[in-house]
């Protein structure tokens, strides 16, 4: 089967929205990826896509959320060896990974940011939940520095200490539990 012949039902992205115009074909979206970043699909669409279906939201939160535990998985194995500044980065990708895959959950197009703290922002938003809202009050130091350790561990020379490590996993896990319960 040829790359330009796979029916697909993606919507293009133009600035996190839909531009209303449907992708139908392999190919097509990958043109679409690497010569239009900003209208660029999401990856784990892509990687769905490579596989050879068509992808609906939630196939698409499933993947984010298979991800994201994958990240968690590795930052517990980073923290167990030493890798401190790896096991940050792994744990931010991880609730990244896990929030965007919450709003598809809801039905909401996420949009092109790595800010964890904007993500729970916009689940307050639609949810009305204040569980979330206080959750990111809480957090929102700890947050702000997990943010940073996603920059830092990859292009600043920083270390991180187990006990930074130890709180930023506990603040994942909470945020995880709050936006769990809320999202389903």
């Amino acid at each position: 089967m040829r790359d330009d012949r796979l029916n697909l039902s993606i919507p293009c992205r133009r600035r996190g929205k839909h531009c209303g115009k449907v992708r139908r074909a392999r190919l097509q979206c990958r043109i679409r990826v690497l010569e239009h970043p900003d209208r660029a699909i999401n990856i784990g669409v892509l990687a769905a896509v490579q596989a050879g279906g068509c992808v609906t939201k939630l196939e698409e939160a499933e993947y984010l959320l298979k991800r994201s535990k994958r990240f968690y998985e590795t930052a517990t194995m980073q923290m167990d060896r030493g890798f401190h500044d790896l096991a940050a980065f792994s744990l931010e990708q991880s609730l990244q990974l896990f929030l965007k895959a919450s709003l598809l959950k809801l039905g909401v197009d996420f949009p092109r940011t790595r800010s964890v703290r904007r993500l729970l922002e916009m689940l307050h938003e639609i949810t009305g939940d204040d569980r979330i809202k206080e959750v990111l009050r809480r957090f929102n130091v700890e947050l702000g520095a997990l943010e940073d350790a996603y920059i830092m561990s990859r292009y600043v020379a920083r270390d991180y200490n187990r006990e930074e490590v130890e709180r930023f996993k506990n603040v994942v896990e909470e945020v995880v539990r709050v936006v769990g319960e809320v999202v389903g």
